[in-house]
């Protein structure tokens, strides 16, 4: 916890440092000049920590997302330079490194609304059961195919963020005009790559990738046409994705990367824009039934994530470490009640 705290006291001091360099210089490449040594320390940050959990939190937060809306914001772009009001310092820290987003004008959610829905509290309670089982069949993994073991890191992480960030989202909401980003869209439910990785799968990801490398690039291609610009877009933020996943991994293992990961998203960026072109060449007038396109394509992301991006889990240790913090935090838990009790 000291770690955290001395990690977490660096990237307020350096977000009050932005907050300040924003008021005195306009946006635009001298603001990013003066903003490029929080960059530096950002990457830095999640080296100082100790906790394998905490490691995890902050190599998304900080180093990805905090990182991509201050160079937006260096430029007069993105989540902290969109609201029509200037930001007060508490807002513009929690919105820098947190995943929360500013509701302008915020609407009930309705029956129509897609992205972000809101999932029916019967739906967590089963995930909550399924995650808890989970931890059970851990007594079991050394007698378990590799493949099998693989998919329960799957079910893991899967469930783990999407309950914790939907806890966070309700305190958030019930608390204050901010709102949390949405994690996931009911990925089981896509139809298709583009479907999968644009509007259900990571979504914070795809937020503030999309205004720092889609867009950027669409414009750059844009001589080639509205429909096919978007190949190298979208294949460049999948390279860029890879490559931020690559590094959070190094922050949690320590280990050099194989590359395995970043092989995963560059299958899956090739495949995704390839379905593009399809699309384009079809023109809307064919596409796989609602049905297989759901199969094939949860089939694909499965079978090439166990191939390549989960075994990086196994290699760091991740949830070998991540039950051993669960049993310390449970044993000191278990000896600060036993002294408050006599």
């Amino acid at each position: 916890m000291v770690s955290f705290i001395v990690a977490w006291s660096l990237v307020i001091v350096s977000l009050c440092y932005t907050f300040f360099v924003a008021k005195l210089v306009p946006k635009g490449i001298k603001r990013l000049i003066l903003i490029i040594p929080v960059f530096l320390i950002f990457f830095i940050v999640p080296l100082l920590i100790s906790s394998f959990h905490l490691i995890g939190i902050t190599a998304f937060f900080i180093p990805w997302l905090a990182n991509f809306k201050l160079f937006l914001f260096a430029l007069g772009r993105g989540p902290l330079s969109s609201n029509p009001k200037p930001l007060s310092l508490p807002v513009f820290l929690a919105v820098s490194c947190l995943p929360i987003k500013i509701q302008l004008n915020p609407k009930p959610p309705t029956s129509h609304s897609h992205v972000g829905s809101r999932e029916s509290p019967l739906s967590y309670i089963i995930k909550a059961t399924v995650l808890v089982l989970n931890f059970k069949v851990y007594d079991y993994c050394s007698k378990m195919p590799e493949k099998a073991l693989l998919t329960l890191y799957a079910i893991h992480m899967y469930f783990t963020l999407d309950l914790i960030l939907a806890a966070s989202a309700s305190v958030v909401r019930a608390t204050s005009d901010l709102e949390l980003e949405p994690q996931f869209n009911k990925p089981y439910l896509a139809t298709s790559l583009q479907d999968f990785w644009g509007r259900r799968w990571n979504l914070m990801a795809t937020g503030i990738l999309r205004p720092t490398v889609y867009e950027p690039t669409l414009q750059l291609f844009s001589f080639l046409g509205k429909n096919w610009s978007r190949v190298p877009a979208v294949f460049g933020t999948f390279v860029v994705s890879g490559i931020m996943h690559e590094l959070i991994f190094y922050y949690m293992g320590g280990l050099r990367p194989d590359w395995k990961v970043m092989w995963f998203f560059l299958i899956n960026g090739f495949c995704t824009t390839v379905e593009i072109v399809i699309k384009n060449s079809v023109d809307g007038k064919w596409r796989f039934p609602t049905a297989i396109g759901r199969i094939l394509t949860f089939g694909f992301v499965i079978v090439t994530s166990l191939w390549l991006f989960f075994p990086v889990f196994k290699r760091c240790n991740v949830f070998e470490r991540a039950l051993d913090e669960y049993v310390a935090i449970g044993a000191a838990v278990a000896e600060i009640r036993k002294k408050t009790h006599f």
